[in-house]
């Protein structure tokens, strides 16, 4: 009896200390995603003290090129913290990982104008968002890993889910910062240094994530992170049946999440011919209730296995994107648009609430981390970052629905992939 209240009260702490480092770690990858989307929400209040040409057009689009640079560095980020969190430990990573994106924001915070030091002000603008872009291609690798390894084994899919959760609501809540600052500043305000508030408090609270994650338990081992082939290229190449799988599933997915967020809202107003206003609150509401299934989703990979919540996701995929972004080109209610944006969504969310727990299943532990950062950082640069440049260069000369063929080949590569695949929930590194 005594033993058995004993396992129990074991059981229940054990249960809590899992949920404690799952929150540690997602705390972490919010402040992240927070930081590097804050950026796009507030390049319009800024480009014209880092790029002071007259016409707006020209300005935004320099900034959008220092976005765009921070894509680029995510691969080298997926590298480098990769080899960091499999030699040195899960937690070195993340920490280290986190105060990068602080001191990125908290240099754009006080950055000097081009009016006061010149062309050194855009060029450090550039940097930080390197030095962001690098910090945020190691973190969905190594906060992807620890949570993979440190959820409860049965509900693995549902624990691991919270890494989407926390990076929708980082786009979420850098939304809803801008909103309350644009109703208490005026616009001159937010031009002049409102701007900077979004930064220092995205560079306070990577403090706070960094301080929550020092607390974390390391769940990589001693002889893991001595192994001959820690967090090394060779040792990955080993596993290139496993790193190709998931760049190609990585493809496909990545473009399809790109498109219905990030890119969403220019195609309501663009294509469609939406309200901005309209647009802005359709995909505001659409990504609050797509953060709230990611669990759901999560939880159902647990019941039907990952490989089978690919393979749907695959074919949804593959059979829907046609025909909703062909509907969503001529949409003129709102209530409709939204339901259509939230049936892909849903079909997104089989893939996004197991993306890094399918990679972590599949790579031993000793390049766990490199392998899940690296191609995920790979397929994501390539195909998920360039999502809206495609779109909107084959739109430019009258191609568009070139567009939706593209992302329908590759969620049929995706789908292939899949099918292709062995289950890692039951044959990977991390079996249930």
């Amino acid at each position: 009896m005594d033993r058995t209240v004993q396992q129990e009260g074991s059981t229940a702490a054990d249960t809590r200390r899992r949920i404690v480092a799952i929150v540690g770690a997602s705390s972490g990858n919010l402040v992240e995603w927070f930081d590097f989307y804050i950026y796009a929400f507030c390049a319009i209040y800024f480009a014209s003290a880092f790029f002071p040409n007259g016409n707006p057009t020209i300005q935004l689009l320099k900034t959008a090129g220092v976005f765009a640079a921070g894509f680029l560095m995510r691969p080298i980020g997926g590298w480098l913290f990769g080899r960091i969190a499999d030699t040195r430990g899960r937690k070195t990573g993340m920490m280290t990982s986190v105060l990068m994106m602080c001191g990125g924001s908290l240099l754009i915070a006080v950055l000097p104008t081009y009016a006061a030091i010149g062309a050194a002000a855009p060029a450090l603008l550039l940097f930080a968002r390197l030095v962001q872009g690098l910090s945020v291609g190691g973190e969905y690798g190594t906060s992807a890993t620890y949570m993979s390894e440190v959820a409860l084994k049965g509900r693995r899919g549902f624990f691991a889910s919270f890494q989407y959760v926390t990076l929708i609501g980082g786009q979420l809540l850098a939304v809803l910062v801008l909103v309350i600052l644009q109703q208490f500043l005026t616009n001159y305000q937010l031009k002049s240094w409102g701007w900077r508030i979004p930064f220092v408090l995205g560079a306070c609270a990577a403090v706070v994530a960094w301080y929550l994650r020092r607390s974390l338990n390391e769940t990589s081992t001693t002889d893991s992170r001595h192994h001959k082939d820690a967090g090394t290229l060779a040792g990955l190449m080993k596993h290139k049946r496993a790193f190709m799988t998931v760049i190609g599933f990585t493809a496909g997915g990545s473009l399809m999440f790109y498109t219905f967020t990030t890119y969403m809202q220019k195609y309501l107003v663009n294509t469609a011919g939406m309200n901005a206003r309209t647009a802005s609150g359709i995909m505001t509401i659409a990504l609050l209730v797509y953060m709230l299934m990611q669990p759901l989703f999560g939880a159902l990979s647990d019941k039907i296995g990952r490989r089978t919540s690919m393979i749907w996701f695959g074919a949804l995929a593959t059979l829907s994107t046609v025909p909703i972004l062909h509907a969503l080109a001529n949409i003129t209610n709102a209530y409709a648009a939204f339901g259509l944006v939230m049936l892909e969504l849903a079909v997104i969310s089989l893939y996004t609430s197991i993306g890094g727990l399918i990679k972590a299943e599949m790579f031993p532990i000793e390049v766990r981390a490199l392998a899940v950062g690296l191609s995920y950082a790979l397929g994501n640069a390539i195909f998920g970052g360039s999502a809206e440049f495609v779109a909107l260069e084959l739109k430019s000369i009258g191609r568009e629905s070139t567009f939706y063929w593209y992302v329908t080949v590759l969620c049929a590569v995706a789908l292939i992939v899949a099918i292709w695949m062995p289950d890692p929930s039951k044959e990977g590194y991390l079996r249930d």
